[in-house]
């Protein structure tokens, strides 16, 4: 339940604790095991996002800075540029293509698969600020570990309000996990370390009515240069208020008109998010709410071999919630199908996939595209509704032009935890994001078998420098 803010007084205090004492020796072996399937894939993802056109807008803009220090490199590209810099770019690029792993909610009321994506804003954190001081690859991983584990678990214990108002938490939360990464790499303890996590929550900021837009992977990339920032301030000596997160005027309060203690404090790897409920990996480069939806009707294609020319009519009915973040039921750009219903369902009725490739302007623009999208109307359905807001329950009717009838419903989608995505498919995602980034799919293998080898690495330059392009 959500308490008073003074409750819980030292909040603030008791994260900076936990991000100095972790160890990685006490972390679960399957949620190393899950953290490691989920860096992976937010590496393949960097380079995949180095291409789509928000990103590039964004290279162009620091590569015109006179900023002193290549520190840190620019995945898919041969950018080398001060950390926060080179965190700001593959923040952006991960998220650019919609296409990263998503945090699963646990509290009936809050909205599941729709609290933070976890690793955009917090591995570009670790990769460049590791990068920079050639640390090992048991840094890397301990560094992510405890930057998703602050943001997830912030977002967990937030009043439901702040998504429902529309901030975008990965925008918010995702500051204060990057924030946690930073810490850990750079040392800082203490009163330095609740500054830091201060000075990221007064930089938490987003709104979700950018969804379908270039600004919503922005608001991982400042995340992420937000955590650099704080962190490097506050172990300069910048100050903060010591109780930034639980203080009446404090970021739960301002952002989300309070939260639940016991959502956070003590249970802080106790489980590790990545142990319980765990972090869904995307088979689709949408918006996580259209996944469940998407995994049953691919199924339904595949048994019932249906035809987009025998098809009358598709009939979707989730709870309330989703439709309030599915908000482009015409779809005009690719980044507006990422959040359309109509468009996931119609692709994957014409196409048979739905991958990078059918995420384009010109396949959303195509005719057959759009008259299929009108064939399918989007709303509430009672019965999902009443299943719950914790769960993605989608209910499908088909409508055949003869007369025949096809229900499917699913709550989880692929990749999710109920779901999962073997490593098999994953490499295979990964070795896909590599080859539309421009580097070259064979060494996806090799370089999962080094994640999920990664605390055994003694460096990571080996792993970093295989996934940048040449100059």
């Amino acid at each position: 339940m959500t308490t008073s803010l003074d409750a819980a007084t030292g909040l603030t205090a008791d994260v900076a604790a936990f991000i100095e004492s972790a160890d990685l020796s006490d972390v679960p072996a399957s949620a190393l095991d899950a953290a490691k399937r989920s860096l992976l894939d937010g590496l393949g993802l960097a380079v995949a996002g180095s291409r789509s056109e928000g990103p590039r807008l964004a290279q162009k803009m620091v590569s015109d800075y006179s900023a002193a220090g290549a520190e840190a490199s620019v995945l898919g590209t041969s950018m080398r540029l001060p950390v926060r810099f080179a965190a700001f770019l593959n923040g952006m690029q991960i998220h650019a293509d919609d296409f990263d792993d998503t945090q699963l909610a646990v509290a009936p009321d809050r909205v599941y698969g729709l609290l933070t994506h976890p690793t955009a804003p917090v591995l570009p954190v670790a990769l460049a600020l590791t990068e920079r001081t050639d640390g090992s690859g048991a840094d890397l991983l301990m560094s992510y570990l405890l930057g998703v584990e602050v943001a997830t678990k912030t977002a967990e214990a937030i009043n439901p309000r702040h998504y429902d108002d529309g901030f975008h938490a990965t925008a918010t939360l995702g500051a204060i996990g990057a924030s946690a990464s930073a810490i850990r790499i750079l040392g800082l303890t203490g009163v330095e370390a609740t500054r830091a996590l201060g000075l990221a929550a007064s930089q938490a900021g987003g709104v979700r009515e950018h969804f379908g837009t270039m600004t919503k992977p922005f608001h991982a990339a400042r995340a992420a240069e937000s955590g650099i920032v704080a962190a490097t301030l506050a172990g300069a000596g910048f100050t903060a208020a010591p109780n930034a997160l639980e203080a009446q005027r404090g970021f739960f309060n301002a952002a989300g008109g309070g939260y639940a203690t016991d959502a956070i404090h003590g249970v802080l790897g106790n489980p590790w998010t990545f142990e319980f409920p765990g972090v869904s990996i995307k088979p689709h480069p949408s918006g996580s709410l259209t996944h469940p939806g998407m995994s049953a009707f691919a199924k339904l294609i595949h048994d019932e071999d249906l035809r987009p020319g025998d098809v009358e009519r598709i009939t979707v009915g989730t709870n309330r919630h989703m439709p309030n973040a599915l908000i482009h039921h015409r779809p005009q750009t690719e980044l507006q199908a990422k959040f359309s219903m109509e468009f996931c369902l119609a692709i994957l009725l014409l196409e048979r996939r739905a991958g990078l490739a059918e995420f384009t302007d010109e396949v959303v623009l195509r005719d057959d595209v759009q008259e299929m999208i009108r064939r399918v109307d989007f709303g509430v359905d009672e019965a999902a509704e009443a299943a719950g807001y914790n769960t993605m329950t989608t209910n499908i009717r088909v409508l055949m032009k003869d007369g025949q009838v096809f229900e499917t419903s699913a709550a989880f989608g692929r990749g999710s935890p109920q779901n999962p995505m073997p490593d098999s498919e994953l490499v295979d995602k990964f070795a896909g994001c590599l080859e539309w980034g421009g580097v070259d799919p064979a060494i996806a293998p090799d370089i999962a078998d080094i994640v999920f080898d990664l605390e055994n690495q003694p460096s990571v330059a080996q792993l970093i420098s295989r996934l940048v392009a040449r100059a």
